[in-house]
């Protein structure tokens, strides 16, 4: 159905297998600092309009693999469409971000929250066997989605928040009634990868973008044991290929060994933690992916070339894998694209110099 692999570095590295240079993909890698992405998301009319069409989902998917030597292609999706796709009525408000009409405040909207019919998300499906084709094998595809808290945080606050009163005051007052939605967000979120593995991708993310807002403890009762129940319930091999399973908790470096027990083959890093530490934390049992300073790329070129150096002689030995390298969270809108090429450039020269 689909051509042959090319590149399968970023691949080997998550399954820590040899590989002859340190494989680099971008959070956010398809976005606002590049103009044909712009072009794109202006025929589209909206954000939605873009992430809802499979033909423009391809199009914004493929241009940073256009533009720049990638080693991994994202699906262009957003983290909302499963609570969209429940019927919480998911809009973009510019200059504010999503919103939901129908947040879930009551004991009756919680009654009434369900597992999606994935059918509702038939164009994520079709976006990833899209794209798939289209990549033409030049590098693998990942799918993603939120995790169960983080999407959880949308889905009760009704919109993005500095204090996460509303969940935190259900968390501490009604936390059964959060263990409900956290359950069924996790039910719908093995569905929803399962079937974008099912559509082509080749390996998946967990956003956990809001996980480093809990307390210990908390995180590791509210979000981490929902992301267990996702990887434990994930198709880990399809098509006679390793699915490989990546989890990015943001400000998640003090339960590395926890998140790294979970069931994933790899951590995504932020840019607070050591590689090094992280290594040695978790005695090289699962893969990192990381973690440059996003804000790095408003340095000087050399300065962008020397943090990659940095972060990379932070991992150390190259040569057996197991170090995919990334951004500690998405690529800012302001970031000038060149700078974007430094950064390619030298993960991959600089890294080809330090294999062993």
């Amino acid at each position: 159905m689909f051509a042959s692999l090319k590149n399968d570095t970023f691949l080997r590295a998550l399954l820590r297998q040899k590989v002859d240079y340190t494989p680099v993909w971008l959070m956010r890698q398809a976005g606002r600092y590049l103009a044909e992405y712009n072009a794109t998301r202006q025929k589209a009319g909206s954000f939605l309009g873009l992430a809802k069409n499979p033909e423009f989902a391809c199009e914004v998917t493929l241009q940073p693999i256009d533009r720049y030597p990638l080693d991994a292609a994202i699906l262009f999706s957003d983290i909302l469409m499963i609570p969209d796709a429940m019927g919480l009525g998911l809009d973009f408000v510019a200059g504010e971000g999503p919103q939901f009409a129908h947040p879930l405040r009551t004991e009756a909207d919680i009654a009434k929250l369900a597992v999606p019919d994935m059918e509702k998300l038939r164009y994520v499906f079709d976006a990833v066997h899209l794209i798939r084709q289209s990549l033409d094998g030049r590098v693998p595809l990942i799918g993603f989605a939120g995790s169960p808290w983080t999407i959880s945080c949308y889905m009760v606050e009704g919109q993005g928040s500095k204090e996460y009163r509303i969940i935190k005051s259900m968390m501490y007052a009604q936390p059964d009634l959060l263990k409900r939605i956290l359950t069924i967000a996790a039910q719908s979120t093995a569905l929803y990868l399962n079937e974008q593995i099912k559509a082509g991708a080749q390996a998946v993310m967990i956003f956990d973008s809001w996980g480093g807002v809990l307390a210990d403890g908390k995180y590791q009762e509210f979000s981490l044991h929902y992301i267990k129940m996702v990887l434990d319930q994930l198709i880990r091999h399809h098509d006679g290929q390793a699915i490989p399973a990546i989890v990015f908790t943001k400000g998640g470096g003090l339960w590395i060994e926890e998140i790294a027990n979970s069931g994933c083959d790899a951590v995504g890093l932020d840019w607070t933690m050591s590689l090094s530490k992280a290594r040695q934390l978790t005695n090289d049992k699962v893969a990192l992916q990381g973690n440059i300073d996003p804000m790095a790329l408003f340095g000087t070129e050399k300065a962008i070339r020397q943090e990659v150096r940095r972060v990379i002689d932070d991992f150390g030995m190259v040569g057996n894998g197991g170090h995919v390298f990334n951004l500690g969270h998405g690529i800012s809108q302001f970031t000038n694209p060149d700078h974007v090429a430094y950064l390619i450039d030298e993960v991959h020269e600089y890294s080809k110099t330090k294999h062993q």
